[in-house]
């Protein structure tokens, strides 16, 4: 008599409540051996492939692609083939084990509520591309070795995920990575070009069909009553999804009668249908985090906002605006270490730290990831534009390791390049202090004698109130702008 297993949804990272399936690399029926690529996940820290627990034969798989799966739901069903190799029992706990990171992302909250970047940083034409923040070109420094080959296609998983989203066909890609890997930018060119459509796929592997819950091998043993909860779930939701096109219509039609305004003007009597308010989207991955994160932080900071401008009139030269702000930050933090500190409020502990790791935010299409500028107090001004150039690549590929994106002191948030001269930037703890960097403006400014235009680089300082003083916070604000007034 055969043999089945029913594999649930590991902990993908530390305590994540579920997972996006991004694709599958098998459907039901097919043959798979210990440790081969299952899946392919989207959590909030990473895209990272799943692999099989078991050698043997996919009997059903409980979800399509898009589709949100809990930490320890059903996930996949097979029959183990005896004659293959298959793990040692107790070691396939379903939770963390064998679990492989195809790309790190963030062990911490995902980040500040406004967006980081420089509309005013003066370095060298495209230095920065937004400095902190900004439209995030995407680096072609792909790491081979993290690539898995499914359908003979060789791509990190976070690469598969973007072409599902942007319908592109990987097997039409051209390859520009080492060792015939297809990178980020491969695929947002062959998008752009429109040279690789995704077209449905016969067998529905990723995207439903076969691929669906509860489809198995009728040749198979039936799919647990797990697994077939699993499927009906799915289906429902799928039949929800499709009923609030049609939602208290008789016969799924909306029906409206015709109201006309004084003027003679047709009026609406009823909501906007779908093709005028849109599809609701789930959260999924980093800005599904992002909004338990920022809930979570509204709910425990007692947060307050002080705001001024920081004048640049005495600016010699051109200089990195970035740069300026991460050595402000420093000299600020020695001033007044009470916001260069970390915060516990359930147990009212406070720790100040003599070193100042900046955690910088960086806007992406999927989210805001805030990595850490270590040692930002021992940096000059051309060792932080490397570290910032160096961040932003390895976030933009995803490469980058969960240890640089947690642990920072303090953190900053440039919106300016954007828009905005002040904010209320939230603060996630531990940490108990954010600086908001708005947008330079030339302003008129009184001095003695008459007026003067002055360039002006409006602040923000959010802060935590149960962790520091109003005092402390004022006072960390003027040695921020005493340092950037400087001539340089």
């Amino acid at each position: 008599m055969s043999k089945t297993k029913t594999f649930f949804l590991p902990d993908l990272g530390e305590g994540l409540p579920d997972a996006t399936i991004v694709e599958w690399m098998v459907k039901p029926g097919d043959s798979i051996a210990l440790d081969e690529p299952l899946v392919s996940m989207e959590t909030a820290k990473a895209v990272v492939e799943v692999p099989s627990p078991v050698s043997g034969k996919v009997l059903a798989l409980a979800g399509s692609a898009g589709d949100v799966i809990t930490t320890g739901a059903v996930l996949a069903e097979f029959e183990i083939d005896s004659s293959k190799p298959q793990r040692a029992e107790g070691h396939d706990t379903g939770h963390h084990h064998g679990v492989k990171p195809a790309s790190k992302t963030p062990d911490t909250p995902v980040a500040e509520s406004a967006r980081a970047a420089d509309s005013t940083a003066e370095p060298e034409p495209d230095a920065d591309a937004g400095t902190v923040v900004g439209a995030m070109e995407s680096s072609n420094r792909v790491h081979a070795e993290q690539a898995s080959q499914v359908g003979g296609v060789k791509a990190m998983p976070a690469v598969r995920a973007l072409a599902k989203k942007l319908h592109v066909d990987l097997a039409l890609v051209s390859a520009s990575g080492a060792g015939g890997v297809i990178t980020l930018k491969d695929v947002k060119d062959a998008a752009t070009a429109g040279t690789a459509p995704l077209l449905p796929s016969p067998t529905g592997r990723g995207v439903g069909g076969e691929g669906a819950v509860g489809a198995h091998d009728r040749n198979g043993p039936e799919p647990s009553s797990a697994l077939r909860a699993a499927s009906d779930e799915a289906t429902s939701q799928s039949t929800r999804r499709q009923s609030r096109q049609v939602a208290g219509c008789p016969g799924g039609r909306r029906e409206e009668r015709t109201v006309f305004s004084a003027s003679g003007k047709p009026m609406r009597t009823s909501p906007p249908g779908t093709s005028a308010s849109g599809q609701p989207e789930q959260l999924k991955g980093v800005r599904r985090n992002m909004a338990r994160v920022m809930a979570d932080a509204h709910a425990k900071v007692a947060l307050t906002t002080i705001c001024d401008d920081a004048d640049l009139h005495a600016w010699i030269g051109k200089q990195d605006i970035t740069a300026r702000l991460v050595r402000a930050i420093v000299a600020a933090c020695k001033a007044v270490p009470a916001l260069n500190a970390w915060f516990d409020g359930d147990k009212l502990v406070r720790t100040l730290h003599s070193q100042v790791d900046i955690g910088i935010a960086v806007d992406t299409d999927d989210g805001l990831f805030v990595p850490a500028l270590r040692n930002a107090d021992m940096l000059d001004a051309s060792s932080v534009r490397g570290g910032i150039q160096r961040l932003r690549a390895q976030v933009a590929d995803r490469s980058i390791a969960a240890s640089e994106l947690s642990g920072y002191t303090i953190s900053l948030s440039n919106f300016g390049m954007f828009a905005g001269r002040y904010a209320t930037p939230v603060v996630v703890p531990p940490t108990v202090a954010i600086i908001g960097a708005g947008k330079l403006s030339h302003d008129v400014v009184a001095v003695i004698g008459g007026i003067e235009v002055h360039r002006r680089l409006p602040l923000s300082l959010s802060f935590d109130h149960r962790a520091c003083t109003g005092g402390e916070a004022a006072r960390f604000l003027a040695a921020l702008i005493d340092d950037l007034s400087q001539p340089n």
